[in-house]
């Protein structure tokens, strides 16, 4: 299962899975871009794919996610879904945008999690990877609600790998650094707007942090998540796919 999977980066993760042979179940909040996307995965040959609209933040839609899905069995969950929210100063920033951050890449995450490892635990065996960020773990500023919600999901991560490990099950983090994505444009035109630089200013400036010099993509970011299925042993871990940002 791959939530946020109607768009973006968790699209590329399902699309990834599914080659490799795993039956998808992608959810999301649109319906729209959700069924969208599903179609375009089953106009390729391969495993099934279902689209299940569910707003991982919400407790009541990860309660009937459960129920729907009581037929299979979600052996891989991957909390990809979250917003990047606000691009501007902590001093400008609105309590409800905060919380609406915090809600969906850190609440999601936790409900996700405690809906669907007590059958992983059942059975002895499972993967859980969180999506996380290497923003937070280097400074990015004007981002604290992002950077502080991605941080906590690696607290998450490593803290629950200890309480499923001995069950059988693996819980990783994968942190990317600036994706190629419609996204990174976005917070792009927003940096520019805040700083007065032009865009090709701040996004020079950005990609610039890394080793590379370039933004990763979401195939390379799709391919790890993939192999991070395939190592034995590993657990409790956050995988770094920037670039070399923090090198």
């Amino acid at each position: 299962m791959v939530t946020g999977g109607g768009s973006g980066l968790g699209f590329h993760i399902a699309t990834a899975l599914r080659a490799e042979g795993y039956p998808v179940v992608i959810t999301g909040r649109n319906p729209e871009k959700l069924s969208a996307a599903a179609d375009a995965l089953s106009a390729t040959a391969g495993p099934e794919i279902r689209g299940i609209v569910c707003d991982a933040s919400d407790p009541d839609e990860v309660s009937a996610l459960v129920e729907t899905l009581t037929d299979s069995t979600v052996s891989v969950l991957v909390n990809n879904a979250g917003i990047g929210g606000p691009v501007t100063p902590l001093v400008d920033i609105d309590p409800a945008e905060w919380d609406e951050v915090i809600d969906i890449n850190l609440r999601g995450v936790f409900l996700m999690c405690r809906a669907f490892a007590p059958a992983m635990q059942k059975r002895g065996n499972g993967f859980i990877l969180n999506i996380a960020s290497v923003t937070g773990k280097r400074p990015l500023e004007n981002r604290t609600p992002y950077a502080a919600s991605k941080m906590a999901v690696i607290g998450l991560t490593t803290t629950l790998a200890f309480e499923l490990g001995r069950h059988g099950v693996m819980v990783n983090s994968l942190s990317p650094g600036p994706v190629d994505s419609e996204r990174m444009d976005r917070n792009f035109e927003r940096e520019a707007a805040l700083s007065g630089k032009s865009i090709e200013e701040v996004a020079d400036a950005f990609v610039s942090r890394s080793a590379l010099n370039r933004m990763v993509t979401m195939e390379e970011v799709a391919r790890a998540a993939v192999a991070a299925l395939s190592i034995p042993g590993l657990t409790g871990s956050d995988i770094d796919v920037s670039g070399g940002m923090i090198a």
